[in-house]
């Protein structure tokens, strides 16, 4: 059976909760309680060989690593790459200039090959649909 990585923010969001029973595919969370050496390990093993790497941003993102995943994914991966922009997260809400930027992000991994989307259920219907 197929399977999706769940990247993307992290930091107390709950967009992998609202996704997974929208998922017919089998799915690899990475998030857990504690971050070890062999955490990051399979990882980055499940990111390599899922069928697809589904990035959600939210504005609880505290970093920008999964920016970084993203991109570089739509640039060696672009068949399996899919972004998902998300507005808001519980009680906070990107800027209009955050935004926009994140549009423009979009773009850039649209223009390399991969899915964007601004619904994770969308994301999930193309997902499960491919």
């Amino acid at each position: 059976m197929k399977k999706v990585f769940l990247g993307g923010t992290c930091n107390g969001s709950t967009w992998r909760d609202y996704i997974i029973p929208f998922l017919s595919i089998n799915y690899f969370n990475p998030v857990v309680d504690d971050w070890t050496e062999d955490c990051m390990k399979k990882e980055i093993k499940e990111r390599e060989t899922s069928d697809y790497c589904l990035y959600a941003i939210t504005p609880k993102m505290a970093g920008a690593y999964s920016i970084a995943e993203v991109v570089d994914d739509s640039n060696k991966r672009p068949e399996k790459t899919v972004l998902v922009l998300v507005r808001s997260d519980d009680d906070t809400e990107f800027s209009e200039k955050q935004w926009k930027s994140l549009n423009a992000v979009g773009k850039l991994v649209g223009n390399n090959g991969g899915q964007v989307f601004c619904c994770l259920k969308e994301a999930a219907n193309y997902i499960n649909g491919v």
